[in-house]
């Protein structure tokens, strides 16, 4: 991708950000066909951030299979990019499975670790949780157990600090 067509895709993700969370931009059909439109020709470049996202809704939100499989196609590329949200949300996938891409523990194991490890709380919570509990195919360790919540506890108390801090400067405005 050239330099100009990288700085393009990357005003074009920052518009749909901004229209996606503007409360006081009247949510017509019309503005939310754009704001999909953009998000999808972001990740069709390949930009992490809107890979995630558009895929996150098309995987949750999408009417027809095509559109969940293409969902889930854009996930597991953010992750391998790096995306830590991605990262837990491809763990999610391939631990419950879906058409295009069938359940599969250990996948799911490495990618929650990727998550937990790249600063996602949520993955690290749920490997705590399957070591605890000897879910996802893992065996019963209280000592990885332990590991994996110290990390979350840590990772969730940094979020909700900065979240505070958000909180106040965005006058309520939520993050996901």
């Amino acid at each position: 991708m050239s330099e100009a067509s990288s700085l393009f895709t990357r005003l074009e993700y920052r518009l749909a950000q901004q229209l996606f969370h503007t409360r006081w931009l009247p949510r017509s059909p019309r503005t939310q066909r754009l704001t999909m439109h953009l998000f999808q020709r972001c990740a069709d470049a390949g930009h992490p951030a809107a890979l995630s996202q558009y895929g996150h809704m098309l995987f949750h939100r999408g009417v027809s299979p095509q559109d969940k499989a293409r969902g889930a196609r854009y996930v597991l590329e953010a992750a391998h990019a790096g995306d830590a949200k991605a990262q837990y949300q491809a763990g999610q996938i391939r631990e419950h499975g879906c058409a295009q891409y069938p359940r599969r523990d250990d996948h799911a194991v490495t990618w929650y670790a990727r998550a937990g490890e790249a600063g996602h709380p949520l993955a690290a919570t749920r490997l705590a949780r399957a070591y605890r509990n000897g879910e996802l195919g893992l065996p019963v360790d209280t000592e990885k157990a332990g590991h994996w919540q110290a990390l979350a506890d840590r990772l969730a108390g940094l979020a909700g600090s900065l979240d505070a801090g958000s909180m106040d400067r965005a006058e309520g405005e939520t993050r996901h």
